[in-house]
């Protein structure tokens, strides 16, 4: 009799953990859906809720998990982190990324993120392939070239060194302020990226396609803020330190010896993300011929995203038409040499 209570026990707590979970999600659905809100975009060429990799040829509606258990299949772990693990998995013959939570310490975070990948699909966005909330797992387009972190590596291969250029580097740079001022004018309000409190943490929030573009894939930490309303953000509860991270994230009584606190930790908005727009393209410029040519044209608004008084800073917008006219001026007038 003990042995029975117990395993029924256990059934019912599976079973409000389960409830919980998904009213959690539905809550957040809903609330993201309120007036004011768009509906989750569509894949191109799609209807919403629906996806289409760029080896389909035709559209087909998110996996359920149905789906999932019976038709994705597990090849390899290709990455994991302390929130989830992601496998290289198959599914009809196409490779995806299959994501599954391993512990429920971040399921909330878990929950956001598919959240804000379900409400910004579109093409700057990697695309949702299908999702189980009773599994906590879900499924997304596969990039062989994976997170940002890799472009180094991929543009050293034979195959690919051709597109070891300004143009193509210059190009991704225009990608990521791009995703930037999406992220900050997006249809469920404006967005921070708040896993980004180090140069190799932010590119690993991107990933890499073939064709030499970025889409943003770690939407987990992604607050909204608005302060003509007062709300804002903070991005994780310990002290932040280094010279990445914008000023105003930095624990300001640092120098009169006062210990941090989180509750006295000032908050702030989306103009952190205009801090960092430099040191990420100084990483993507690399060291290729013409790129000091590019940052020499950049240094203007690079000062301007590195104004320690985040109000002075250019917002995304502005930015990302200094970086298409840069482009467009230097490939004009066909000043290819680089300047050293």
């Amino acid at each position: 009799m003990v042995s029975v209570f117990h395993g029924l026990v256990v059934v019912l707590l599976s079973l409000a953990a389960l409830l919980t979970t998904n009213v959690l999600f539905y809550l957040y659905l809903e609330r993201l859906q309120q007036p004011g809100h768009q509906p989750p975009a569509a894949a191109a060429g799609c209807e919403a809720r629906h996806f289409k990799t760029t080896t389909m040829k035709e559209c087909s509606p998110w996996l359920s998990c149905a789906h999932i258990r019976s038709q994705v299949r597990q090849l390899k772990l290709i990455g994991q982190g302390a929130m989830k693990q992601v496998y290289l998995a198959e599914w009809r013959g196409q490779k995806v990324a299959l994501s599954t939570l391993m512990s429920l310490e971040y399921l909330d975070d878990f929950i956001h993120g598919l959240s804000m990948l379900q409400a910004l699909q579109g093409p700057l966005v990697v695309q949702l392939v299908g999702f189980c909330l009773e599994d906590n797992t879900l499924v997304t387009e596969f990039h062989p070239f994976r997170s940002l972190l890799n472009l180094e590596r991929v543009l050293a291969q034979e195959r690919y060194r051709q597109q070891n250029t300004w143009q193509v580097r210059l190009l991704l740079a225009v990608d990521y302020v791009s995703i930037l001022h999406f992220l900050h004018n997006s249809p469920v309000g404006r967005r921070v990226m708040c896993d980004s409190n180090s140069l190799e943490k932010t590119l690993s929030q991107f990933l890499l396609t073939s064709d030499f573009h970025l889409v943003v894939n770690d939407l987990e930490a992604l607050p909204e803020v608005d302060p003509s309303r007062g709300l804002l953000a903070k991005c994780g509860h310990r002290e932040l330190t280094g010279d990445f991270v914008a000023p105003e994230q930095l624990w300001p009584h640092h120098n009169q010896g006062v210990a941090f606190s989180d509750d006295l930790m000032p908050e702030y908005d989306e103009r952190t993300d205009i801090w960092k727009i430099p040191d990420v393209t100084r990483f993507l410029i690399g060291r290729v011929p013409g790129g000091d040519l590019v940052h020499f044209h950049l240094f203007s608004i690079y000062e301007q995203c590195k104004n320690r008084d985040p109000e002075r800073r250019p917002s995304a917008l502005e930015v990302l038409k200094v970086y298409k006219q840069v482009y467009s001026s230097i490939a004009r007038d066909g000043s290819f040499r680089d300047t050293l």
